[in-house]
């Protein structure tokens, strides 16, 4: 015959019995002294009543009865309670007391009770660790609310390395029902998962209710994470530091993850967006070369100035030319790298110029020399490199080139004067009103286009727009309207750029022309520019290229450091 002493808490009726009688009073008591605890609707209830004693009695009992183990038991007599008492009562000495009453009642070769007595529902369950025992070493835990806050891989990492045990129980609290498949997520990455109602304190309350009371069901646990950007968790730290834990409150600020070691009152960043990671030399190369051709499309100029090229780099990596030049070449600068690589890049410093300008080294057989090893002579600046603008009469003309193509492009009568300054900061890699400083003509666009008698000024709700004085004939208008229908394939602008070709040439009495020339003809002609029309058909490509890449049409050569252009015989 078994031992009794051994028998299930199942089959124990005096146990159970003993647990309902005690629970009774605990309510009794806590009517009588600190009625606080109960909710609101119990507190007035005549508990000394023996008719309401034998209710509470007999209800426990039967829940108590009807399940079939230890751990349902408890996590029964958990829920019980729950529908009496207000969750701060699960942070009193007295619960302490009633859960380890409980725990000695079980005989010693059952195993102990699951932690699931903290859960109000069967989805609510806290993990049972079978490695979690008096014997073992101290562990850390993690609560997170997972309505307000949600950890990634990095972060579960980065916290791991502030604790001092290893965190082996992680618990998330949320309507899961609202968040997708963040449960899925969360569950492979072995977290328990705790169901809440819909509610926005809902999360909260379940975590500070199972939070206040992890110490009874894990007394290995040394550490506890809370991890919640909600400001009502405070409390929930104090109650775990007064049990002698070591808490650390997980906040999210922005991109920003903030740990508060309640111990030594430091706090540890962690960055959401951390760093990318350094390129080699080899990949670091191709970047730059990627960030020129960008720039060389873009604006149509082969040589980009470096600190554009070192802006651009930034804004495209997140991080540093400089930076990556100190790691991949210690002890070199930015100029030293360019230097250093004459098989990719050439720089170039031009007299009187406090910038640096790069291009790519390319073997184009217009600009290299008969020596294919040698480095190409230094190929010309594009006019807006070349040609400063040095008078009022000059900025009038340039900006009424600009105003004259922005209409055409548009197909409009007037642009706003913001497109303006933007388009001349485009091509001149300079603001305009810096321009005017320099030139001694105000500091204000607006007020120069006024005073100039080229450009109309008038204001069109908010913005105030531009357009050119006396455009001319009736006619005008559509015929900037029909510029982009005029040219409307690729064999129509090589034709019309030939027929141009040809009759400068004749004019000039030359065998070429400068390709800067050809520009502000073609500008003059259409109302646009030239590079503006190869974009149409070639959104990569730029009015050099385009002839380059015809030399059974053109023949483009490099002379006296600037492009020139003749009719390929």
């Amino acid at each position: 015959m078994s031992d009794p002493s051994n028998a299930p808490l199942v089959t124990d009726t005096a146990i159970i019995d003993q647990i309902c009688d005690r629970v009774y009073h605990i309510v009794l008591d806590i009517q009588q002294q600190h009625p606080e605890l109960l909710k609101e609707k119990y507190r007035t209830t005549p508990w000394c009543n023996p008719h309401n004693q034998s209710v509470l009695i007999t209800k426990l009992k039967a829940r108590l009865t009807q399940a079939e183990d230890k751990e349902t038991k408890l996590i029964n007599l958990r829920r019980f309670l729950e529908i009496l008492l207000l969750p701060s009562y699960f942070t009193q000495p007295s619960f302490g007391e009633l859960t380890q009453t409980l725990q000695s009642s079980i005989p010693p070769n059952s195993p102990s009770p699951s932690p699931e007595l903290v859960s109000s529902d069967s989805s609510d369950a806290l993990p049972s660790p079978a490695s979690v025992t008096n014997d073992s070493p101290g562990i850390a835990i993690l609560l997170l609310d997972a309505e307000n806050l949600q950890l990634d891989v990095e972060t579960e990492k980065f916290l791991a390395k502030l604790c001092t045990y290893p965190i082996q129980i992680k618990v998330a609290f949320a309507n899961w029902r609202s968040l997708g498949k963040k449960d899925a997520d969360f569950h492979s990455r072995g977290y328990e998962l705790i169901h809440v109602p819909p509610g926005k304190d809902s999360a909260d309350m379940k975590m500070a209710t199972v939070g206040s009371s992890i110490f009874i069901h894990y007394p290995n646990a040394r550490e506890i994470l809370v991890c919640s950007s909600d400001g009502v968790m405070t409390h929930l730290c104090n109650t775990l530091q007064t049990h002698g834990f070591t808490v650390y409150l997980v906040r999210k600020q922005g991109d920003t993850i903030t740990v508060l070691n309640s111990n030594t009152n430091q706090i540890q960043l962690h960055s959401l967006n951390p760093p990318p990671e350094i390129p080699g030399l080899e990949e670091f190369i191709n970047q730059v070369k990627a960030i020129i051709r960008l720039e060389q499309t873009r604006t149509g100029n082969l040589w980009i100035k470096l600190s554009q090229v070192c802006t651009l780099f930034c804004r495209h990596y997140q991080t540093t030319m400089s930076h990556l030049v100190s790691f991949n070449c210690p002890g070199k600068t930015v100029q030293d790298f360019f230097r250093d690589y004459p098989k990719e890049f050439v720089l170039h410093d031009l007299p009187e110029q406090s910038e640096l300008y790069v291009t790519l080294f390319e073997r184009d057989p217009s600009v290299v020399t008969p020596n294919s090893n040698a480095l190409p002579e230094s190929p010309a600046l594009d006019s807006s490199l070349n040609t400063m603008i040095r008078s009022k009469v000059e900025l009038e003309q340039e900006l009424a080139i600009i105003v004259k193509s922005l209409m055409a492009d548009s197909g409009k009568t007037s642009v706003p004067i913001s497109h303006v300054g933007m388009e001349f900061r485009q091509q001149h890699k300079q603001s305009i009103n810096h321009r005017l400083k320099e030139l001694s003509l105000g500091s204000k666009l607006i007020k120069f286009l006024q005073d100039c008698n080229l450009f109309q000024v008038k204001k069109s709700g908010k913005i105030y727009i531009v357009t050119i004085s006396n455009p001319g004939n009736p006619e005008s208008q559509k015929e900037i309207q029909s510029t982009q229908s005029s040219i409307n394939s690729v064999k129509t602008l090589e034709k019309i750029l030939k027929e141009m070709i040809e009759g400068m040439m004749k004019k000039l009495g030359t065998d070429d022309i400068s390709v800067n020339e050809l520009k502000k003809e073609f500008q003059t002609r259409y109302n646009k520019t030239a590079d503006t029309c190869v974009k149409r058909f070639q959104p990569k490509s730029s009015l050099i290229k385009f002839l380059r890449n015809r030399p059974t049409v053109f023949s483009l050569i490099f002379i006296d450091k600037e492009y020139r252009v003749a009719i390929a015989k």
